[in-house]
């Protein structure tokens, strides 16, 4: 947001939404990362018209002279509350991160005192999960080709990995769910890949944490009879890269049990119905929220009776974050009224987790301006191992 051109497209979303101006706040580092100190209060206000606004301590004043807009300086309480005074006359419609009810906890960063602080002017404060969203969260093409380009080498190195799993099995190999991890790994670095941590490999009751990860001490052999997750998630090294997050599964034998075959078949109908519920509201142009896509899945798995074993959203945003600062997919853990707007990336993911084995099916999917699609390769049955 620093130079003239951002400024002008932030004000022009702020009057297609009706908000009449964006307010920045923070201290110590608690919502924003500035590369200098900040033990003080400081606020960026953008308008929906006219030059934005700053008001900073007079010890930390140079704090954002790299914005631009009109500075104000306070020192005591008293020229901090008419600072306060200045930059929100007139307004209305306040944008801050917050959300009402700390509904997307995500971007309920501005501490109740602040908010009432700031209500005490006479503003109605609005969430800004929209604006974080259009701006950190809606992709160019270059972040798309760098998802997909990603995708391509996580495929490859996916079916490898299975390749390996099933080698040792035939050679009567030893190998745990930590050496595959760390097999997979060095696959990443050897492809051009960056993940800041992972893969989970699980075998049976592990597969049944979802964020269980394996360590040297912990880890389980890979043996013939296995249930088997990976789940592994990925971007490319280059500046802007855009992660790729998949979960496969497979079982290390050719006698699957029908448990486990029919436990795959109602996540995988959980999984595309999330997708065709996205989809359709794509190529319709309807409003569609990220709750809206978690109930379709959670309707297939609870209708199976699963339902209590779902015990996660269904997805999350994917930028140059593994976990985006988009809608996610979510009507349990949060309920995400937050649009799923074009060019923007998400996971479809529902699992179901049992004593025995957990299990969880998951790509990823480019919601377009007419249309949704699958951005990788799509797992339609168990993989024998």
């Amino acid at each position: 947001m620093s130079s003239p051109s951002h400024i002008q497209t932030i004000q022009q979303t702020l009057r297609d939404l009706d908000i009449d101006a964006w307010l920045f706040f923070d201290h110590h580092h608690l919502n924003l990362e500035l590369n200098q100190m900040a033990s003080r209060r400081w606020y960026y206000l953008i308008p929906k018209e006219g030059e934005p606004q700053l008001l900073v301590h007079r010890i930390e004043s140079k704090i954002l002279d790299s914005l631009p807009g009109q500075k104000h300086i306070y020192s005591g309480w008293r020229t901090h509350q008419e600072g306060l005074a200045t930059l929100l006359f007139g307004l209305k419609r306040v944008a801050m991160q917050y959300s009402p009810g700390c509904a997307i906890f995500y971007v309920s960063m501005v501490d109740a005192g602040t908010i009432e602080l700031i209500r005490s002017f006479g503003p109605e404060i609005v969430s800004s999960a929209d604006l974080v969203q259009i701006f950190n969260a809606t992709l160019t093409q270059a972040h798309i080709d760098s998802h997909l380009a990603a995708g391509v080498k996580m495929d490859a190195l996916r079916r490898a990995a299975f390749a390996e799993v099933s080698s040792a099995l035939a050679n009567n190999r030893t190998l745990t769910e930590y050496q595959l991890q760390c097999w997979v790994r060095q696959g990443m670095e050897r492809d051009g890949l960056f993940t800041d941590h992972g893969p989970i490999v699980a075998v049976n009751a592990h597969a049944a944490d979802p964020h269980y990860e394996p360590s040297e001490a912990s880890a389980l052999p890979i043996r013939p009879n296995d249930f088997l997750l990976l789940d592994m998630w990925a971007k490319l090294t280059t500046p802007g890269a855009v992660y790729y997050d998949i979960t496969w599964t497979g079982f290390c034998g050719t006698a699957v049990p029908t448990e486990m075959d029919n436990v795959f078949n109602i996540v995988a109908a959980a999984r595309d119905a999330a997708f065709n519920r996205a989809k359709a509201a794509r190529e319709s142009a309807s409003i569609l929220h990220g709750f809206e896509v978690d109930d379709a899945a959670r309707e297939v798995i609870t209708a199976a009776g699963y339902g209590d074993y779902f015990v996660h959203r269904t997805g999350h945003s994917i930028t140059q974050d593994i976990h985006g600062t988009g809608a996610n997919m979510d009507n349990l853990e949060t309920h995400d009224v937050r649009q799923v707007m074009p060019n923007t990336i998400f996971s479809v993911e529902p699992g179901i987790y049992l004593e025995h084995f957990g299990l969880r099916s998951e790509f990823d999917v480019l919601a377009k301006a007419n249309t949704a699609i699958v951005t990788g390769e799509i797992q339609q049955s168990l993989i024998r191992l």
